[in-house]
């Protein structure tokens, strides 16, 4: 790299925003409002999107209202369901990077594998996949978690003869016509894509570990003339996606975070079981489609075709526990082998597991690693943003940053509290920017007070086997209403870090 003639390296970019997806456009579009614009987004893909641009199998869809999944700022008039298909959020990912003027800014098909803080200068060094080199001041990860598959740990599963396919990494040539398929795991992916391939395949076994509750999806078409009154009437897109914050709200972070005050989640599993009841026509597959755990011990799911695909004769229901996969097909526990074609895992992504959040190696001061930090004193983030140790570096997902509402709603809350923090070190040139242990520990502690209430602490989540929680058996989400996240990231106190100029 080159240098001046000073002892000061010559910086890359003031800001490396590392991922592509909506935390980082939504990181980019805020620095860039806040006359911010030295800053390079670096995408691992050839596509900006994130989860969008990844995950592509049938039926693929967004799980909140498409009214409430998308930048305030920047609000669709012309989503073609109330739920929007995964290639229409796809191509808003794209069209945000373009009218934002994004592009030139962007650098797909770029991994980060290291960044290391170099404490004599304050920047943070970069290492690429190709091993090349970046040089920043600020660092924000921006790489979320619902991108790097989670294979199943089942015996020989490398084994199978057949096409094997990940939900995450969806292969479009595979023929699924006429073929014996199964699916392993029942969790939100595997919800949209089973009633999705159910008529193409000739038959399907759905391998069930954990039941997901499942309720009524309020979807439909979004018709013309509603389309043009939302682009046309005043106050009717904020009015629509108010009464949509307001039911993502109700639905999981007030269910979620206020349990015991609030008896949300017991009225919403006496209606869910109701709708089971109504879509499943076997008592027996309707038992095993019955959760055992508390509602909102892990996120449920919303469709109006998934629970009754099961009353379809080639669809088959097995709860029996998998003992391993063979090159033919799936042997359970009882010793009944089911031969099969395709092998379909719709295991998830990875979430709390070492290495992923975020995923690459980030080395702070005297050689911290981010990852053996958490592992060594639990998850956890000031405001969800930063971590002592860590200088210059910002997270979008961190520990204790999302509330369960809508992702975008986060995005633009933390791109908010970094914009504070990067704007206060421009005005006093600080070129060193850190979160203050005092502050850190005291927003920790205060987000353990707030455990009572949730509903993950009340003794209902047992056999949930929800990635909610870490290995450390907390759950490292947000205990707040989405109106107080978004008024701390506008006002809490810049005086929780410091900011030096070294």
């Amino acid at each position: 790299m080159p240098r001046n003639s000073s002892q000061a390296p010559v910086l890359d970019h003031e800001v490396a925003i590392v991922g592509g997806g909506f935390s980082g456009i939504g990181v980019a579009i805020a620095l860039d409002r806040a006359g911010i614009d030295d800053f390079l987004i670096i995408e691992d893909g050839d596509g900006v999107g994130g989860a969008w641009h990844w995950n592509t199998y049938p039926g693929v869809a967004v799980d909140i209202p498409s009214f409430s999944y998308q930048f305030s700022y920047r609000q669709r008039s012309d989503w073609s369901r109330v739920y929007a298909p995964g290639s229409e959020l796809k191509n808003y990912a794209e069209e945000c990077v373009d009218d934002f003027d994004l592009r030139g800014r962007l650098r797909l098909n770029t991994r980060v594998t290291e960044a290391h803080f170099d404490e004599s200068n304050n920047f943070w060094r970069l290492v690429l996949a190709d091993g090349s080199e970046l040089r920043v001041r600020h660092i924000v990860g921006a790489t979320g978690v619902l991108t790097q598959p989670k294979p199943p740990q089942i015996e020989g599963v490398e084994s199978f003869a057949g096409t094997t396919v990940h939900t995450a990494r969806w292969d479009h040539e595979v023929d699924l016509e006429g073929k014996r398929v199964a699916v392993i795991g029942t969790g939100a992916s595997a919800v949209q894509l089973i009633p999705s391939i159910a008529e193409e395949v000739e038959h399907l076994t759905v391998f069930q570990r954990t039941p997901i509750w499942c309720m009524p999806k309020f979807d439909a078409p979004i018709i013309a003339p509603l389309r043009a009154g939302l682009r046309w009437l005043p106050g009717a897109k904020a009015g629509l996606r108010a009464l949509s914050q307001t039911y993502v709200e109700a639905t999981f972070p007030l269910a979620a975070h206020f349990a015991s005050v609030l008896p949300v989640a017991a009225v919403g599993a006496r209606l869910a079981r109701g709708f089971l009841k109504q879509q499943v026509d076997d008592p027996i597959v309707r038992e095993k489609l019955t959760p055992k755990y508390g509602l909102g011990c892990k996120r449920p799911s919303f469709s109006n075709e998934y629970l009754a695909t099961f009353n379809r004769s080639d669809v088959y229901l097995e709860t029996t526990p998998i003992a391993e996969i063979t090159p033919t097909g799936i042997t359970t526990s009882d010793g009944v082998h089911h031969p099969i074609d395709v092998l379909v895992l719709a295991t998830g992504f990875k979430v709390f597991e070492s290495g992923n959040m975020p995923p690459f190696i980030v080395r702070g001061r005297d050689g911290l690693d981010l990852s053996d930090w958490w592992e060594k004193n639990r998850y956890q983030a000031y405001e969800g943003a930063s971590v002592p140790g860590f200088p210059n570096f910002f997270t979008v997902l961190g520990p204790y940053g999302y509330n369960g509402s809508s992702y975008f709603t986060l995005i633009e809350n933390q791109a908010r509290h970094i914009v504070r923090c990067l704007t206060r070190a421009r005005k006093e040139q600080a070129t060193r920017v850190e979160v203050t242990p005092a502050a850190h520990d005291k927003y920790f502690a205060e987000m353990l007070g707030r455990r009572p209430r949730q509903i993950f602490f009340q003794g209902t989540c047992d056999g949930s086997n929800s990635y909610y929680f870490d290995a450390h058996g907390d759950v490292p989400l947000r205990p707040s209403p989405t109106l107080e996240v978004a008024w701390r990231s506008a006002h809490f106190d810049l005086d929780d870090y410091s900011f030096a100029r070294v």
